[in-house]
């Protein structure tokens, strides 16, 4: 029966996935992964002004979301990430360019 604790959904999820042990080489990408959240509304709603400021009335595109995120979390764009931003443009009525 799964739970809703956190932490012990990671402990499982480790030990289904290391069965003898996490070995050395894999603890600092298993930290990264781990490490790694969703971004914030905060983060969410200030990509999606920069991004409306620096287009020019210009339709955007995901790579000029990417972009702006990779500077704001200093990591490269979750698709998710890139997704709720889009949404958060599209829904505040400006136009997005055509990912074709």
């Amino acid at each position: 029966m799964p739970t809703g604790n956190p932490v012990v959904r990671v402990l499982d999820w480790l030990r289904a996935g290391y069965p003898e042990g996490v070995p050395p080489t894999d603890y600092f990408p298993l930290i990264a992964l781990l490490q790694r959240q969703q971004m914030s509304e905060d983060e969410i709603r200030a990509i999606a002004h920069e991004v409306v400021f620096k287009s020019g009335g210009e339709p955007i595109s995901e790579t000029d979301i990417g972009e702006l995120i990779t500077k704001v979390t200093n990591e490269l764009p979750h698709p998710e990430d890139v997704a709720r931003v889009s949404t958060r443009l599209v829904a505040g009525g400006w136009p997005l360019a055509d990912p074709h």
